[in-house]
This record gives C-alpha cells, sequence and structure tokens, in this order.
C-alpha cells in the first residue's frame, strides 16, 4: 500500500513539473508595447539569436543608455547601456510582457518550441519613435 501511494506520488509531481510551461511572474510586468510610436526604420545594430540569449552588435557610432529593448512588440526588458561599436549578450529569460509572461527562451528542459525572435525594438523615451534593429533569424527556413 505504501509503495503505491509513493509511486501515485511521484507520477502526480512529475506530471505537474511537466506540465509548466510559463513563467509568471506578478512583480516583472512590463508597460504595454507602444503601438503608436512604431516605426518602420531601422539602425545598424544586428540581432543573433544565441540559445537562450540575444547578441546585440552595435555597427553604429551611437552609444544607448537606460532603454527598454522589445522583442515581438510584447516583450520587454531594462538595457542599461550598448556602446558604440560593443556587442551585448542579453538572456531571453529576462523579457517579460505586461501581464508578467517571460519568454519562452527555450533549452535542454523545455518540452515546447522556443519563441521566436523576428522583431527587436529599442524605447529610449515615451515620446520618441521606437529605434528598429536588423533581426538576423536563425531559426530555421521552412
Amino acid at each position: 500500500m505504501r509503495i503505491r501511494r509513493l509511486a501515485a506520488g511521484l507520477l502526480l509531481g512529475g506530471t505537474l513539473l511537466g506540465c509548466q510551461d510559463v513563467r509568471y511572474d506578478p512583480a516583472r510586468a512590463t508597460q504595454s508595447y507602444p503601438h503608436h510610436l512604431h516605426h518602420a526604420n531601422s539602425v545598424n545594430i544586428q540581432v543573433f539569436r544565441q540559445d537562450t540569449s540575444i547578441e546585440l552588435v552595435n555597427a553604429t557610432t551611437h552609444a544607448y543608455t537606460d532603454f527598454d529593448l522589445w522583442i515581438n512588440q510584447r516583450y520587454a526588458s531594462r538595457i542599461e547601456s550598448l556602446p558604440a561599436g560593443a556587442t551585448l549578450r542579453v538572456s531571453l529569460w529576462d523579457f517579460y510582457d505586461e501581464r508578467g509572461e517571460s519568454l519562452n527562451a527555450g533549452g535542454l528542459f523545455r518540452s515546447d518550441d522556443p519563441t521566436p525572435v523576428r522583431l527587436v525594438e529599442i524605447q529610449t523615451t515615451d515620446e520618441e519613435p521606437l529605434i528598429g534593429l536588423i533581426t538576423i533569424r536563425a531559426e530555421p527556413v521552412e
């Protein structure tokens, strides 16, 4: 009888852990995406996906400080500095939406597909248009 209870408990615990696929933290909720600031222009900053992070290569002569970095018009993360000519690696697990849900960065123990990184933008202020970056697609083309 004890062994059955233990086996049932382990099976239930394993099932619950396997179903937990959304990271949610209301304290990390961000503002809503500022659609009114969306702009079609971009600057020469390339974005490369590297497993569970992205790498920003700033090929401009302009440094960016204290800005929000937006992914796919939903997820944002605060970035302190991206110097001119520098490369910066940012974890995709640091991006949250307005409800506090994190971007699915993927990884070894994830059962679902990671969120593709398609559109990346810099928001420097609440009034200026967003600055588009050049996203280099890392996912295989189907």
